[in-house]
């Protein structure tokens, strides 16, 4: 597992278009909406608009790691390392938790380097940072979660890449990442509340607001630990599938 790991690990931090995706695209995204949206409108205003795009943006481009996730599983399955690696002791469980792992590592400096840059940039709060570190956390496992259940069950990586922009865009405008949840219709607000979107960017808002409470913050913890949990267990059922597929 650990070589896996270490492998996969390599192979993410020298590939230049991850870089993009996760870091720089992001950025200029950011930049980009936080300057349309606060043109002309006063600092009060302006403050709002910042504490909502910099923790909106973060979640919906944390989401784009499935993309990376369904490429790297499907290169293992068509180059025959899932055969190979079924011949050996190795578990399947113990394969799946190798090729998280480094993923896991990789979307929590995206979550860092991200607020860090809405805090330097457009000094944004952090009240509760023991909170946002927590948040952080049950995010990546959420997303990775629903990134390892995806890149078993798609079948190339075109339909990987059609899905994770489904659940990304799509989680974003239902989960209220481009505009407040009250605003939108009363049908959309009850969609967005069974969506991770919905819940994360709350409970950011919430924690560098520093107005997060702890009930809220064990219920929201419940809520993300289920979906990335329930992606494992899906990842897990849909591996013999997975490995049906596999060549060599």
């Amino acid at each position: 597992m650990n070589a896996i790991a270490s492998l996969e690990l390599k192979k993410n931090l020298q590939d230049r278009g991850l870089l993009f995706w996760t870091l720089i695209l992001p950025i200029v995204f950011t930049v980009l909406f936080i300057a349309v949206f606060t043109s002309g409108a006063g600092e009060t205003e302006s403050r709002q608009v910042i504490s909502s795009i910099v923790p909106g943006y973060t979640i919906m481009f944390v989401f784009f790691i499935m993309i990376s996730m369904t490429e790297s599983f499907i290169k293992d399955r068509d180059k025959g390392m899932v055969a190979r690696i079924a011949s050996t002791p190795l578990s399947p469980y113990l394969y799946i938790l190798g090729k998280w792992i480094p993923f896991i590592y990789i979307v929590m400096i995206q979550i860092m380097i991200l607020l860090l840059f809405g805090k330097t940039v457009y000094d944004i709060p952090l009240e509760q940072p023991v909170y946002l570190l927590f948040l952080s956390v049950l995010l990546t496992f959420t997303v990775t979660g629903i990134g390892l259940a995806l890149a078993v069950i798609v079948k190339t990586n075109n339909m990987g890449i059609a899905l994770t922009q489904v659940i990304a865009l799509g989680g974003a405008m239902l989960g209220g990442l481009w505009m407040p949840v009250d605003m939108m219709p009363d049908i959309l607000q009850t969609i967005s509340a069974f969506l991770p979107q919905y819940w994360g960017h709350q409970a950011f808002q919430d924690a560098m607001a520093g107005t997060l409470q702890f009930a809220d913050f064990l219920q929201i913890s419940l809520i993300l630990s289920g979906f990335g949990l329930s992606g494992f267990i899906a990842a897990l059922l849909g591996y013999p599938n997975f490995l049906k597929r596999a060549k060599g």
